[in-house]
């Protein structure tokens, strides 16, 4: 998460529990302007099977991959710099070698001494579902320059990574689904920023729902959901985020936790989606705001201690992470990105 920008979660409370979401929320028919949400889970389909293939041990293939990277090359994987380029041509590999249509789109970031470089986002594609309904996830894959950024952000990349792989780039969808990594997170949110303002008007609209994924697998962790929440759009997100909100927190509760839905706070890469009308969710295990009591008593952990005492730092490496949490996410986000990319029905937004 970009520096600075999330010191205000320390106050967030207990907002609205998994139980009581599903109960105030369960015709599965549109909540007005945005995407409807999909039928809930099935047993045999491909959202049951997907998963039930996504396991933390999966995801902690490229967390480790990404910490080594990381020590290979100074210790970090900012941007600009040999790290995240590293990190770039491996998350390609992989995404390539699972089937994907994978891009590396470029923009141009100014240096800190006045000049100019050229860095890339990786965007990847399934080759099967309609291209003009887009079911699309995204995670920052740069680290800031103090440390490797492990919790901030390889636990999403490799969320999303092993969501992909097991998939494959041809699933048994409707809808195609789009993978995103960002560049220059840490820096000011600029790969997300200069990929959304590179789409057409028809391109953005192409797109039904962004999920974001940041941070999660601190250390002392928490089960944040954005979507729905807050008391303006700026918060809640436009019209049809209150369903990615919702469906993201039927989805962990499968996994037997009860999130908390909390407002978007800016500082993340869902901002540039925000502005661009799209519905939008996000996921998030929490970085240096306290766990109160009782959100220690949902989810265990330490009450009034930090959620990543790591963060921004050299100590946020692999052996850091907890794995429930990533197991958890893992499986919420592949179970939310196959809910709407296997609907049949006309997603509108």
């Amino acid at each position: 998460m970009i520096n600075g920008e999330h010191t205000h979660r320390r106050g967030v409370m207990a907002l609205v529990a998994a139980a009581a979401l599903l109960c105030a929320c369960t015709s599965p028919g549109p909540l007005g302007p945005g995407p409807s949400a999909p039928a809930p889970p099935a047993s045999g389909s491909f959202r049951s099977q997907l998963v039930e293939d996504v396991t933390a041990d999966g995801a902690m293939v490229h967390v480790e991959a990404l910490q080594r990277i990381a020590d290979a090359n100074g210790g970090n994987r900012a941007t600009p710099g040999p790290g995240y380029d590293a990190s770039v041509d491996y998350v390609v590999g992989v995404l390539r070698g699972a089937g994907f249509d994978v891009s590396t789109p470029s923009f141009v970031l100014d240096s800190d001494d006045g000049g100019e470089t050229t860095v890339r986002n990786v965007v990847a594609q399934t080759r099967t579902g309609n291209p003009r309904q887009v079911v699309m996830g995204g995670a920052h894959l740069d680290s800031v320059l103090e440390g490797p950024g492990i919790n901030d952000n390889a636990s999403g990349v490799a969320a999303l990574l092993e969501a992909a792989v097991r998939m494959s780039g041809s699933p048994p969808v409707s809808n195609a689904v789009r993978i995103a990594f960002w560049a220059a997170e840490e820096q000011g949110l600029y790969g997300s920023e200069a990929y959304v303002d590179s789409l057409s008007s028809s391109d953005r609209r192409a797109i039904v729902l962004y999920l974001n994924l940041d941070m999660v697998a601190s250390p002392n962790a928490g089960y944040f959901v954005q979507g729905g929440r807050g008391d303006d759009e700026s918060e809640t997100g436009p019209a049809g985020s209150q369903v990615a909100g919702r469906v993201l927190v039927e989805e962990l509760a499968e996994t037997g936790v009860a999130a908390e839905l909390a407002p978007f706070d800016g500082g993340s890469d869902f901002d540039a989606f925000l502005e661009a009308g799209i519905p939008t969710g996000g996921v998030y295990a929490g970085d240096e705001g306290v766990k109160t009591t009782e959100q220690a008593e949902r989810w265990g952990g330490r009450a009034g201690a930090v959620f990543d005492p790591c963060y921004h730092s050299a100590c946020d490496r692999a052996e850091g992470i907890h794995r429930s949490a990533l197991d958890d996410f893992s499986d919420a986000i592949a179970g939310t990105v196959a809910r709407f990319a296997e609907s049949s029905e006309t997603i509108t937004r």
